[in-house]
């Protein structure tokens, strides 16, 4: 459960904050504590309060002038995330969801009731639902009405209630005297929320917050509650996979069984993208970035979604004991529910998304990295600026011979590229307009030759790969041997220099066009199942390999399958030792490679997607599937980032890799299906020649997608048990 641990933020220092407020969870929040709150008086405090305030938690994004920590939103939201771990009972969330609006809105009321919000000797909540109604007068605004589902409210002094002022909505800031005050029943029953009602009450002009936006309300709103969400998914996701890794049933722990597995992994990936995108929003709006709504937006989308889902599949996962009242279960699943429903239909959040993307509205994902990385950029532009007045044919040469194809690879192959190094060259070969070259299986085929292969084969095979020269292929899937890779039958028989292969490839990507193969075949057929497997590089040219292409659900034929009759391969063409090719064949270096970008240019993007909307005309669920795709594709940019400043920070990310794959290769599925769908008769029956025929392509290509490189169903077994500690389903 490692990975866990990072939560949502990345650096040293947030690390350490989210350790502090563990331990003050588990000094302060025991289940004795959180049993009481669900009986508590709706005015009581929890008993920790002020502990919480000694700790500096409430003042934390409050600024030093004003009695707090000077921190940020993302600070706030990495404490906002382990407290709600532990499901934390009170007003903490509306406090300092007030406060950050205080803040933002940088009033004179801020530096009067922000110390108090601060130390904990005032509480305050925050209304979110129906405003109030607002007349302006000589003294100010008289406010009536009433409001509800305002979280805290039953024990805050100071109430930020939104009210509606001659067609404007703005924030305004009453008293709890002022009002009337009545506790609602919650679905959250250790956080109570309250109706408030106005009558006729006048608001000094310095008590309007004119200067907090709506949208700039439910941004911070988004971000806060989205961290509380973040940490209810933690809970829930470690909650059942802990459960299923030590239930017995039928003679197994029900974490084997695929089913359970499977769900316990779809929590993770909930998880992970909810932990992304409340980040990227948390970032946005400390920096004040213009797309910071844009940012927010996504995060409510995909936040309280996340938290809802992982609360239901952490109850299924627990069974009976999970749905009784003495399990803490539910009551994370309440907190899920209410979080959702208090930010809003997801409806009103998916059509914003949208809106803006169809107007042009894009966020890049930004990666800061560290000052040391402007020296090594000097030295990356001032090679590659060599490189680029090069002609085209040139540069393959110098880049591959200069190590910048795969500089991960030690020198002189690569670079022995570092990850701070690898971004760098990565965003200077864009900014000087340089190309690398496509290697295709080629990719593959380099790291392993290069880490166990002998120097002739790296000169005869690696070099002219990494210029651009050779095209590879993978003989590794066969037609009882696909996920389950170490079942191969091919054989592999000691021949005069060298030896005799017979067996059957299928699957392969390219054969037909491949100069060069990676082998793997059975030398020893009496040793345990990953072993006695030999690595080897196959000549495509060689007599005895037949090649002939399956044709696909498209009509098209990339894939092929090989035959290997009696096929020599010399001794020189082995790559590591004899019978330990498993290991050859999984030691790709992968850990050491950031992950630069995602995704296959040659399958549906959002940008395909947004051109095919352009313009059309979409119903209300079709403008809500766009929102959730443009969703969608940003946690996907924003993973790729956060895999990349983990890697700069030494962190483990070897599960990271079938995450992205996932959700990668559903996306494209989902979008072109979206677009087909769209099309009406035009897609079923297209006309030659117009783009809908790419659409029908498109739809029958992406089903490959979740089946090659491993499929859908082995990478959520991966993330189950390298992320979450299951146990595998069988013994390797």
């Amino acid at each position: 459960m490692t990975g866990y641990q990072l939560g949502l933020g990345l650096t040293e220092e947030h690390t350490a904050l989210a350790d502090s407020v563990r331990r003050f969870t588990e000094r302060h929040l025991t289940p004795a504590v959180l049993r009481a709150a669900v009986d508590a008086k709706a005015e009581s405090l929890p008993p920790f309060w002020a502990e919480l305030a000694g700790q500096g938690l409430l003042g934390l994004h409050v600024p030093e002038e004003h009695g707090g920590q000077g921190a940020g939103l993302l600070e706030l939201a990495v404490a906002l995330e382990a407290l709600g771990r532990a499901a934390q009972p009170g007003p903490l969330l509306p406090t300092t969801l007030a406060s950050a609006l205080l803040v933002a809105a940088d009033a004179k009321v801020g530096a009067e009731l922000l110390p108090g919000l601060a130390d904990g000797s005032r509480v305050g909540a925050v209304g979110l639902a129906d405003p109030l109604s607002g007349v302006e007068s000589a003294d100010g605004v008289t406010v009536s009405g009433e409001t509800v589902g305002v979280l805290g409210g039953a024990v805050a002094e100071v109430l930020l209630l939104p009210a509606r002022i001659g067609g404007d909505l703005r924030w305004v800031v009453l008293d709890r005297e002022q009002l009337t005050v009545r506790e609602q029943d919650s679905l959250d029953v250790v956080r109570r929320s309250a109706r408030v009602e106005a009558d006729g009450v006048v608001v000094p002009a310095g008590r309007v917050l004119d200067a907090l936006t709506a949208e700039r309300v439910r941004s911070i709103a988004a971000v806060l509650f989205g961290a509380d969400a973040v940490g209810v998914a933690s809970w829930c996701t470690s909650t059942a996979a802990e459960y299923a890794a030590v239930r017995v049933q039928f003679g197994r722990p029900i974490g084997q069984f695929q089913g359970v597995k499977h769900k316990c992994a779809g929590m993770g990936v909930e998880l992970e993208r909810a932990r992304a995108a409340v980040w990227d929003a948390a970032r946005a709006l400390d920096a004040g970035e213009e797309t910071a709504g844009f940012a927010a937006a996504v995060a409510a989308v995909v936040a309280p979604d996340a938290a809802v889902r992982c609360g239901a599949d952490c109850i299924q996962v627990l069974g009976g004991i999970g749905f009784t009242w003495e399990h803490d279960a539910h009551l994370y699943y309440r907190r899920a529910l209410t979080l959702r429903a208090l930010l809003g239909r997801g409806t009103e959040w998916t059509e914003a998304v949208a809106r803006q993307a169809l107007d042009g509205v894009a966020r890049a994902t930004r990666i800061d990295l560290p000052e040391d990385s402007e020296r090594i950029r000097a030295g990356v532009r001032r090679e590659l600026a060599g490189i680029a007045a090069l002609s085209p044919d040139e540069q393959l040469v110098a880049l591959g011979d200069g190590g910048w194809v795969q500089p991960y690879l030690p020198r002189p192959y690569g670079r022995g590229a570092d990850p701070l190094e690898q971004v760098v060259i990565g965003e200077e070969l864009k900014h000087a307009g340089i190309q690398l070259p496509e290697l295709l299986m080629g990719g593959w085929a380099v790291p392993p030759i290069v880490a166990y292969g002998t120097e002739e084969q790296k000169q005869r095979v690696v070099v002219p790969t990494l210029r651009g020269e050779v095209v590879w292929c993978q003989l590794f899937s066969e037609p009882g041997a696909g996920s389950d890779l170490a079942s191969l039958s091919t054989k592999a028989e000691r021949a005069d220099g060298g030896w005799k292969i017979n067996g059957q490839k299928i699957w392969t990507t390219v054969a037909q066009f491949s100069q060069w193969a990676m082998l793997i075949a059975r030398t020893d057929p009496d040793a345990p199942k990953h072993r006695g497997i030999t690595y080897f590089i196959l000549d495509m040219t060689t007599p005895g390999v037949t090649v002939r292409p399956l044709r696909e659900a498209t009509g098209s034929a990339l894939f092929n399958e090989v035959f290997l009759d009696d096929v020599f391969i010399p001794d020189d063409c082995v790559v590591g030792e004899v019978n330990d090719g498993w290991t050859v064949a999984r030691a790709t270096l992968s850990s050491e490679r950031v992950a630069l970008g995602r995704g296959n240019a040659s399958y549906p993007t959002l940008a395909d997607l947004l051109r095919f909307a352009d313009g059309r005309d979409l119903d209300a669920v079709a403008r809500h599937r766009v929102g959730e795709f443009v969703c969608e594709n940003q946690v996907l940019d924003l993973l790729g980032a956060r895999t990349v400043l983990k890697q700069l920070s030494g962190a483990d990310v070897g599960t990271t890799a079938s995450v992205s794959k996932f959700l990668s290769m559903r996306f494209g599925q989902q979008i072109a299906e979206f677009c087909l769908a769209e099309l009406g008769v035009a897609g079923a029956v297209p006309v030659r020649g117009e783009p809908s025929d790419r659409w029908m392509e498109q739809v029958l290509a992406c089903r490959a997608m979740t089946i090659y490189g491993g499929t859908t169903e082995v990478q959520l077994n991966v993330i189950g048990e390298r992320m979450l500690g299951l146990p595998r389903d069988v013994d390797s």
